[in-house]
């Protein structure tokens, strides 16, 4: 059959909807799970909307790495659910149409789902995470006193703590200061003044507090001494650790680097330790993620052809509890190549492996006629407690 016919566009044209609606609600449902610290900077730190979106949209291609095979594998399983349910499957073998004659369409679905991941892996998920943390910054050295609050404690600031009574709304001008200081080991300093001001620096992404006609009381808690200093002018430096860290800035993680880049990071590391094999196994996932599509699509039908009397509620079930599966067993294979107990290489791609071999075996059962009866079983044990309410 070729892959043009007007079976393979059939079936082709019946993945796309439930791709698509399970594309944008697991998007969504990603999306949701950053609720809290997007109300967070709109409500505590004052950010705009319009930045709070630009920050979603920052997000999504990280999320998309998961949500294109998950979405590929379900709208393949629904499409065949449905062919099955209306006995067109029955009406293709019937037509002299094998198993093996639907598989066209299903990999060439898969394939775009596999650029897509790919191209997400590779570019779209370190452009995402960079982009992210640039605005970040952005945010913070431009608008350092968003985050403070009249008369409550700010702790964003390593080892220090930041009160401030009112804040002059025209000029930002702070009144009545309190600041205690306790970056240096063993002393703990206090300073108040009754106004103050903040300065940025973005060079070296710090911010400098100006106070005004205040005090500094230093305790030394190893010798037991307390020493007091009046002061007409005061600055004290703030670094930045709510959100980026100078030393942070600039220097990629490993998920924002490219392939290149991890690739260049593998070849200049002098030794086989936990941040090499972590370095590795990122690597190994911007193709094994991808690939992921293939193995889940290709389990995607049988399970539809032989869940014969499921409902599409149910496919998404099965597709939801094998997309568990797949991703319990990718965790898994990175705890244990984090901790060098496997090779990163099979960690990454274990689970490929695993499910594909599931995926072929069910396929193979499928077009010998031989039903499985742990899929048989399946719609009966997830109707059990709806017949018993009925009971």
């Amino acid at each position: 059959m070729k892959v043009n016919s007007i079976v393979s566009r059939y079936i082709f044209r019946e993945m796309i909807p439930p791709f698509l609606i399970n594309l944008i609600l697991f998007t969504f449902i990603f999306l949701m799970a950053k609720i809290l610290d997007i109300t967070d900077l709109m409500v505590n730190h004052g950010v705009s909307v319009s930045s709070v979106l630009i920050m979603l949209v920052y997000f999504i291609p990280s999320f998309l790495v998961f949500v294109v095979p998950m979405s590929i594998m379900i709208g393949v399983l629904l499409a065949f659910l449905r062919l099955s349910n209306d006995n067109e499957t029955v009406a293709l073998k019937a037509g002299g149409f094998s198993i093996y004659r639907l598989l066209p369409p299903v990999f060439v679905f898969c394939l775009i789902g596999c650029l897509v991941t790919a191209f997400m892996c590779i570019y779209g998920s370190p452009w995402g995470r960079l982009s992210f943390k640039a605005l970040l910054l952005e945010i913070a050295t431009s608008n350092i006193d968003i985050g403070l609050k009249e008369r409550i404690f700010n702790d964003s600031f390593k080892n220090v703590m930041l009160y401030v009574n009112k804040i002059d709304a025209q000029d930002k001008t702070l009144i009545d200061v309190f600041i205690e200081d306790r970056q240096t080991p063993g002393m703990v300093s206090t300073v108040v003044a009754p106004k103050g001001k903040f300065f940025c620096d973005p060079e070296r992404l710090t911010f400098r507090l100006t106070l005004f006609d205040g005090i500094i009381n230093k305790v030394d808690q190893k010798n037991r001494t307390v020493h007091s200093v009046s002061f007409d002018t005061y600055d004290f430096n703030l670094g930045l650790a709510q959100v980026l860290s100078a030393r942070e800035y600039g220097r990629k993680g490993r998920k924002e680097m490219s392939l290149a880049e991890l690739r260049q990071s593998l070849k200049g590391a002098t030794k086989k330790n936990a941040k090499y094999y972590l370095t590795l196994m990122e690597y190994h996932k911007k193709f094994s993620l991808p690939f992921a599509c293939f193995v889940l699509g290709l389990i995607a039908v049988p399970l539809g052809i032989q869940s014969k009397s499921a409902k599409r509620s149910l496919g998404i079930v099965l597709g939801l509890f094998f997309f568990l599966i797949y991703y319990i067993f990718l965790s898994a294979g990175w705890i244990f190549g984090e901790a060098g107990a496997c090779p990163p290489v099979v960690g990454m791609w274990g689970p490929n492996l695993v499910i594909g071999a599931v995926g072929l075996y069910l396929l193979i059962l499928s077009a010998k006629e031989r039903p499985l009866k742990a899929i048989s079983v399946l719609p009966r044990i997830f109707m059990w407690p709806k017949s018993m309410c009925h009971e």
